[in-house]
C-alpha cells in the first residue's frame, strides 16, 4: 500500500500532534528565540539518550585520536545543531523566502553550479546531511528547477507534511525506488537532481574509504552522472556562529577514463572524501546519529 494513502496508526498520530503543536508554537517565535527553543530541545534528546550510544561509537571511530572530552563536546553540539534544524523545518518557507543575507549569510561557489547548468544536461548535485540540506534545496529551487531524491518518512501524516512544504517552495521529489528513469527524464529536462549520499548503502552500495574505514556508499549519483554525461557538483551548507548558513559549491567533480568499470565506485570515492573534509572541518554538523559503518565490507 502506498504510504502516503494509509491511515496513521495510533503512535504515528500522537507523534503528528505533538509536532504540529511544536510547529505552531514556534511559527509565532521570532527566529533566534525559536533557534535557541531547538537548542534545548536538542539538549533534552541527549539527556534521554536517543541514540546517544549510536553516535557516541561513531565519533570514536571517526576520532579516536581526540580525548573523551573533547568528543562529548562535539556531540552535545550536535544534538543542538538538530535541534536547530528541527525548529527551522517549521518555518522552512519563511526561511527560504528571507531577504538575501538573512537567513542565507552567503552562498559561495555559485559560479560553478551556474556553469554545469549551462550545459543543457542537468546537474548532479551530492550533498549530506550537514545542517539544514532542506534550506539549501529551497535556495537553489528559486532560480534553477530542482528535485531531491528521497526516502519518504515512515509517518504518513508528517511525510505528507514535508511533501507540501518542498512543493510549496518548488522543490521537486523523486522517490528512492522509483527507479533512474525519472531522474533520467529530470535531467533531460536540465534540472538539478539533489542526492544525499551519506549513510550505509548496505550491499547496494560500493565501498569507499571514510575516515578510515570502508564504509558502504551509494554509487547511484556517480553512477548516473556518468552515464548521462551531467556534471556532479558536490554541494554543503555550514551553520556559521550568528547561527545563520553558508551555502558552498564545490567544482563539478570528473575522473579519467569515465567509461572504464570502475568509475562510478572512483567518482563516490571524491565526493565522499570532500564530505569527510567538511565534517572535520565542523564535526558537530554532520548527522552522527546514523550507523554509517553498519554493512562490512565482504
Amino acid at each position: 500500500m502506498n504510504r502516503l494513502a494509509r491511515a496513521a496508526t495510533p503512535i504515528e498520530r500522537a507523534t503528528s500532534l505533538l509536532a504540529f503543536g511544536m510547529i505552531g508554537a514556534v511559527r509565532r517565535m521570532p527566529r533566534l528565540r525559536a533557534l535557541a527553543a531547538g537548542e534545548r530541545l536538542g539538549d533534552v534528546a541527549r539527556a534521554l539518550g536517543i541514540r546517544r550510544a549510536v553516535a557516541e561509537r561513531n565519533l570514536e571511530l571517526a576520532f579516536p585520536e581526540r580525548p573523551a572530552s573533547e568528543r562529548a563536546a562535539i556531540l552535545r553540539e550536535h544534538y543542538r545543531e538538530l535541534g536547530r534544524v528541527c525548529v527551522e523545518y517549521a518555518r522552512l518557507g519563511e526561511l527560504a523566502r528571507s531577504a538575501p543575507g538573512e537567513v542565507i549569510a552567503e552562498v559561495r561557489g555559485e559560479e560553478h553550479l551556474n556553469a554545469a547548468h549551462a550545459l543543457g544536461r542537468g546537474v548532479v548535485i551530492v550533498t549530506g546531511h550537514v545542517c539544514n540540506f532542506e534550506l539549501a534545496g529551497a535556495w537553489v529551487a528559486r532560480s534553477r528547477p530542482l528535485d531531491f531524491v528521497v526516502k519518504p518518512l515512515s509517518n504518513p501524516e508528517i511525510e505528507r507534511w514535508i511533501r507540501a512544504r518542498r512543493q510549496e517552495l518548488g522543490v521537486g521529489q523523486i522517490e528512492v525506488g522509483a527507479g533512474v528513469r525519472a531522474v533520467f527524464a529530470a535531467l533531460q529536462a536540465n534540472r538539478c537532481v539533489a542526492f544525499l549520499a551519506d549513510q550505509d548503502a548496505r550491499r547496494h552500495g560500493v565501498f569507499v574509504p571514510f575516515f578510515g574505514r570502508l564504509a558502504s556508499t551509494p554509487v547511484g549519483p556517480a553512477a548516473i552522472a556518468l552515464r548521462r554525461g551531467a556534471p556532479l557538483v558536490v554541494a554543503f551548507a555550514r551553520r556559521l556562529p550568528d547561527r545563520r548558513q553558508r551555502i558552498e559549491f564545490h567544482p563539478p567533480l570528473s575522473v579519467e577514463n569515465p567509461g572504464a568499470p570502475d568509475a562510478a565506485l572512483r567518482l563516490t570515492a571524491l565526493h565522499t572524501a570532500l564530505l569527510e573534509a567538511r565534517i572535520r572541518e565542523r564535526p558537530a554538523d554532520w548527522f552522527w546519529l546514523h550507523r554509517r559503518w553498519k554493512t562490512t565490507p565482504p
